[in-house]
């Protein structure tokens, strides 16, 4: 029996650009704090290994900093064995990059530039694949099917794509879905996708222990892993910031300020989630613009949050546009955003601009009147 844990895609040294600089702060910081959250996953779970899958670094030329504080974390946690694959972020063609890994690593990392077998454990092989390149065009992991001692168990350690993740349909792709099965692999461990993906019961992809964006809804994890015949995978959440897609379908009558409060996440977990509200349906100009002044309140609770109130129609009632004036230049603004707002032969993102400009007036027009 062996057990180990199997994470991937740390992406060290992303720069979340387009995020603003507290927040991206915060999410850099996570990243780096998912070693020592990994380390501890392991101990937890009696595994005294971490395999990463790949792409522990976000490019092939991280900072210095992110370099040294990354192999000091794994150096503080000394009881823990670190196996480091290349990914295609951080490929082979780096040379200077595992060049100063092998000249910095500590002793209990063990940084993979070469396809051949390592022996993690007395009977327990890793099998790895490299990246040699970003694209490498080919599968790398015909290299698993090297031969071992009778006896041992064999792990497989690659990066890359069984499917095609960009596409619906899931074109088929570079590694061979059936890769355990042919090399005689006990358990496969892939990095590449950043979602928990289980692709057979001996070949999984881990995911990324600190979530980097809206596309995963599950809980960011590492996989601990039991072989004892057969390959025993439990999840282990690691993530400490959450990334949550917020989606509101509204109709008239219904009471669009419940439904936010009842759909947002309580004030405690507030601060570590970065959330994306998303409304659709339609709504009269009063409740549509009362759900974005009540989002506006409530954006500064949160790590980070966005609302998009593209998909959400206006109707707007007579009294609506008395609420903004009855006669005058203004009520013929408020009569053309109306129709601009509703205009089919405008695009989406018109539209979207004139309800929102729309909806921005009623509320200047309350605060005037008030």
């Amino acid at each position: 029996m062996y057990r180990f844990l199997h994470s991937s895609d740390l992406h060290l040294g992303k720069a979340f650009g387009t995020y603003p600089e507290a927040i991206r702060n915060r999410l850099r910081e996570a990243r780096h704090g998912a070693i020592a959250r990994l380390a501890q996953a392991a101990r937890d779970g009696g595994a005294g290994a971490v395999l990463l899958a790949g792409d522990t670094f976000d490019a092939e030329t991280p900072a210095p900093d992110t370099l040294r504080h990354a192999l000091r974390a794994m150096a503080a946690e000394a009881d823990i064995t670190w196996i480091m694959l290349p990914g295609n972020h951080d490929s082979l063609a780096a040379t200077e990059l595992w060049r100063r890994i092998g000249s910095d690593a500590p002793p209990n990392l063990r940084a993979i530039t070469s396809p051949d077998p390592v022996e993690l454990a007395p009977g327990v092989i890793v099998l790895p694949a490299p990246c040699t390149q970003r694209r490498p065009g080919r599968d790398l992991t015909e290299a698993m099917a090297a031969p071992t001692p009778d006896g041992c168990l064999r792990i497989g350690l690659g990066h890359g794509a069984i499917a095609d993740f960009s596409g619906e349909e899931g074109v088929a792709g570079i590694i061979a879905p059936d890769r355990a099965q042919r090399c005689g692999l006990d358990y496969l461990a892939l990095g590449d996708w950043h979602g928990r993906m289980e692709v057979n019961a001996a070949t999984w992809y881990s995911g990324t222990p600190e979530a980097d964006g809206f596309k995963h809804a599950a809980a960011c994890c590492a996989l601990l892993v039991t072989l004892d015949g057969t390959a025993r995978v439990r999840p282990v959440e690691t993530g400490s910031m959450g990334w949550q897609t917020v989606t509101l379908d509204l109709l008239p009558g219904d009471d669009p300020l419940a439904r936010l409060d009842a759909a947002l996440p309580p004030l405690r977990l507030r601060r570590n989630l970065l959330v994306r509200l998303v409304a659709t349906g339609r709504l009269p100009l009063s409740d549509r613009t009362a759900l974005k002044a009540a989002a506006q309140a409530a954006a500064p609770d949160f790590g980070w949050f966005s609302h998009d109130l593209s998909g959400l129609a206006t109707e707007a009632r007579p009294e609506d546009l008395d609420g903004i004036d009855r006669a005058g230049a203004l009520r013929q603004a408020a009569e053309a955003l109306l129709a601009e707002a509703g205009d089919p032969d405008r695009s989406a993102t018109e539209r979207a601009v004139a309800a929102s400009a729309l909806s921005r007036l009623y509320a200047f027009a309350q605060e005037v009147g008030a």
